[in-house]
């Protein structure tokens, strides 16, 4: 008797990537505690990828109309080409920040 899988959505009991948030912040303490002064240049380049994706993202819907946009396409290849697209904008951005700063 074959199984059929069922698409019912499991009850998740924490939130998603709570468990990489943990680790994230045991390795800020652990960073704390070797080497305190590397704090800050450990929070100076987060805050370069978070501004380069976000920079990227409003590149991407300012340089494409609103039929180009992931959600906004009508189905198949032209999807994954919008979804696609905005990864590599977002990928130049994020690389333009971290390495030319």
């Amino acid at each position: 008797m074959a199984t059929t899988c069922q698409n019912k959505p499991k009850r998740r009991l924490l939130p998603r990537m709570t468990v990489f948030a943990v680790i994230s912040i045991l390795l800020l303490v652990a960073i704390w505690y070797v080497r305190p002064e590397q704090l800050q240049v450990v929070l100076y380049k987060a805050s370069l990828i978070t501004i380069g994706a976000v920079l990227g993202y409003y590149i991407d819907r300012a340089l494409f109309l609103v039929e180009a946009r992931p959600h906004q396409c009508i189905g198949g290849i032209h999807i994954v080409g919008a979804w696609l697209r905005r990864a590599l904008i977002v990928l130049a951005c994020v690389l333009g920040m971290t390495l030319g700063l």
